[in-house]
């Protein structure tokens, strides 16, 4: 199954299309079944199960994880990929604020700077250069999490570009002049069975999705992660950015586990070559 990120426009689209996964890609453990998966009388996973605990009885986090709220087909990918058989990025992967009233709180200069973005057709995405990307961007990409979970540390494995984050949970403080970082430094506390992760410390000028919502190295970012039931991870995603934003600002997230496989080595630079080639149709200004 491809995995390809949803950009909007059709010529990133036709040249992430072009970059599939070769055949042999497909054996790395992608039909192994997962361990310890709850079952139905009739053997198919219980996904609404209670959810697993760690040794110290809060939950376990442990996983692959995709967003669960999907792109729908439009005419753009279909021109390029059959229907349904990519796993598509959520709706917030092209907006992050497509479910707040009113959008955005962008200050004015940044809405100007993501108005110029589009425009651009993303050519300066960092994700199209083959960058790192970043929170809260991973939750929502076309792309697999992997959690690694244990009473003092949440690991997560992002499969594009072998990215990882580091979550404490051991009490540390977040540092007070860190070096800038895509994934920032992120500490975290629970709150009953939800997780509070707090993360600081970010490069500038970030994207937090692909119509160029700016983040900025002034932003703070909360998680509050809950898991509900075995299948499910909800993420409220909140971003105090005052250099861009005009107020704080909350999304909700919703992830949904993949049992049964495995992450896949993408590394983005590898034979890259889409971004030499969307410089040289850059809308001229």
């Amino acid at each position: 199954m491809l995995r390809i990120a949803p950009h909007a426009n059709g010529l990133i689209l036709a040249v992430l299309a072009a970059f599939s996964l070769p055949a042999s890609s497909l054996s790395q453990w992608v039909h192994y079944p997962t361990a310890g998966v709850p079952k139905k009388a009739g053997g198919a996973a219980d996904l609404i199960a209670p959810a697993p605990r760690l040794p110290d009885g809060k939950p376990d986090f442990s996983g692959i994880w995709h967003a669960a709220k999907r792109i729908p087909c439009d005419p753009d990918i279909s021109r390029f990929i059959q229907c349904d058989s990519e796993i598509g990025g959520s709706p917030q992967a092209r907006d992050f604020g497509v479910g707040l009233r009113g959008g955005l709180p962008f200050q004015p200069w940044a809405a100007e700077l993501a108005k110029q973005r589009k425009a651009d057709e993303g050519v300066d995405d960092p994700h199209v250069r083959c960058l790192p990307d970043n929170p809260p961007r991973t939750w929502t990409m076309p792309h697999l999490t992997k959690a690694v979970h244990t009473p003092k540390l949440l690991v997560l494995l992002y499969e594009v570009n072998a990215m990882y984050r580091q979550i404490f949970i051991d009490g540390r403080p977040l540092p007070e002049d860190p070096t800038p970082g895509w994934n920032g430094y992120s500490t975290a506390r629970w709150d009953g069975d939800a997780l509070i992760v707090q993360t600081a410390g970010f490069h500038d000028g970030l994207w937090i999705d692909m119509g160029g919502s700016p983040m900025s190295d002034a932003a703070k970012l909360t998680e509050r992660i809950r898991r509900p039931d075995f299948g499910t991870l909800e993420i409220e995603v909140t971003i105090d950015d005052p250099k861009v934003y005009t107020r704080p600002w909350t999304v909700p997230l919703t992830e949904n586990i993949e049992l049964d496989t495995e992450l896949i080595d993408e590394v983005c630079l590898e034979n890259e070559r889409s971004y030499q080639r969307m410089q040289a149709v850059r809308p001229k200004r």
